[in-house]
């Protein structure tokens, strides 16, 4: 390992994170997402008798099944529910003192009695989904036998030991509980914010266009509710109106901020004459509504008659129009600062271009494109690009491919909406 930090000290992308697993005293395991092994440490292949070549590629549960002979075996249950909540939640879960017996490798059919600490770790992608699970144990089967040895050998525990084991099992329960009470305070708050979130996001007009998609996901550790937004709004003569908006931070302030902005937008669509007015109210609205300052949006008229968008933009990155051969224009010829940024009121610009039957609008907030450390346009580059890779799909289909395509389908480091309109 060489060393070139100023102090001596070997820098961070000079550790040998293989060669530090693989030594690491305490055994584990690397899973898939579908628990399949791909990753065993030495300390592991103590544990358990096995060789590298016995367990990686193999299914987790295959290697180690159930023992047959013990009715009330319960280990792969047990574990195989940790790994769900592990999956389902992305945070880590400790589990109980297990009792899982494990095959003999030299004698097929024969298994070992064995006792575990079992913790389950995910480690997470960018967009947020769950790459791996590490599974960490420890074997604490010789102190279960040691103390089983004693009991008969010695008799009865004495009033201290029995002391020790009463607390220790006591406070194996009590993390036990806590972990289920925490897991369920979760899902209760979970399901709290989603349907806050769906109320405050409610678009009436929008049950009225089957060819119009939405998609909103939460930024990874935030309450399920956030800052962003969309909206469709009907209007007269065959013509529509969509939007999408970005309120900075996360959590039930910005997420209020954003209902505010939201009811604003689609009230003065419906007063005033095009995108550019609309949004020239709602900057000035958001001059009277603390945190709204720095909130983006933009906003496209769709006139289905004259096959015309007509759109504008305050801060917000630009629209994508997608044509059947897989030509794609960003709408950007209407970009004016965030909300409220200008001390006094200027008129914001708009711009119009034509569309075709078949064409695909698409908008969007920022979070579905931003990676960090990466400029912008390289994120637009890849919308694009996965843009003509799903030609041809409803829009249904394709807001559901730009995520996991994108990457974030199980969300990601920031807010994100998303709105598919099929032309």
């Amino acid at each position: 390992m060489g060393v070139t930090a100023a102090d001596g000290e070997p820098t961070p992308d000079q550790v040998d994170y293989a060669a530090l697993f693989a030594a690491t005293p305490s055994p584990y395991l690397v899973l898939s997402p579908e628990l399949l092994i791909v990753g065993v440490n030495k300390a592991y292949l103590r544990a358990t008798g096995r060789t590298r070549r016995d367990l990686l590629g193999q299914y987790l549960f295959d290697a180690f099944p159930d023992n047959p002979d013990d009715p009330q075996a319960s280990g792969v249950t047990n574990l195989s529910a940790s790994l769900a909540r592990v999956l389902a939640t992305r945070e880590p879960d400790t589990m109980a003192v297990q009792r899982y017996d494990i095959p003999v490798p030299s004698r097929p059919g024969v298994f070992e009695e064995r006792w575990w600490s079992p913790v389950n770790t995910p480690v997470l992608k960018d967009g947020g989904e769950v790459a791996w699970i590490i599974h960490r144990v420890e074997d604490v089967t010789a102190f279960v036998h040691h103390r089983q040895e004693r009991r008969r050998s010695t008799g009865p525990p004495s009033r201290r030991e029995e002391g020790m084991e009463a607390e220790l099992y006591a406070r194996a329960k009590e993390l036990e509980r806590l972990n289920e009470e925490l897991r369920r305070a979760h899902a209760r708050e979970r399901q709290v914010a989603i349907t806050l979130q769906e109320a405050m996001l409610h678009s009436p007009d929008l049950a009225r266009h089957s060819d119009v998609a939405v998609r909103y996901l939460p930024a990874i550790g935030s309450l399920n509710v956030c800052g962003d937004w969309y909206d469709t709004v009907d209007l007269s003569d065959g013509r529509f109106s969509v939007a999408v908006g970005d309120v900075v931070g996360h959590g039930l302030e910005a997420a209020t901020v954003m209902g505010m902005l939201r009811s604003a937008l689609s009230a003065a669509s419906r007063a005033v004459a095009g995108p550019a007015q609309a949004l020239e109210v709602l900057g000035l609205y958001a001059r009277s509504v603390d945190g709204a300052l720095a909130a983006t949006a933009v906003t496209a008229l769709v006139d289905t008659r004259a096959q015309v968008i007509i759109y504008s933009s305050a801060g917000h990155p630009p629209p994508v129009l997608m044509r059947p051969g897989g030509e794609c224009e960003l709408l950007d010829q209407a970009t004016d600062p965030p909300l409220g940024a200008r001390p006094e009121h200027v008129p914001r610009p708009q711009a119009g271009t034509a569309f075709n039957h078949g064409d695909i609008l698409v908008l969007y907030t920022d979070g579905l494109i931003e990676r960090r450390g990466e400029d912008i346009d390289k994120g637009l580059q890849r919308l694009t690009d996965t843009l003509r890779e799903c030609l041809g799909l409803s829009p249904e289909r394709l807001a559901d491919m730009l995520l996991a395509r994108l990457g974030v389908s199980h969300g990601a480091r920031d807010d994100i909406a998303l709105v598919v309109v099929g032309l």
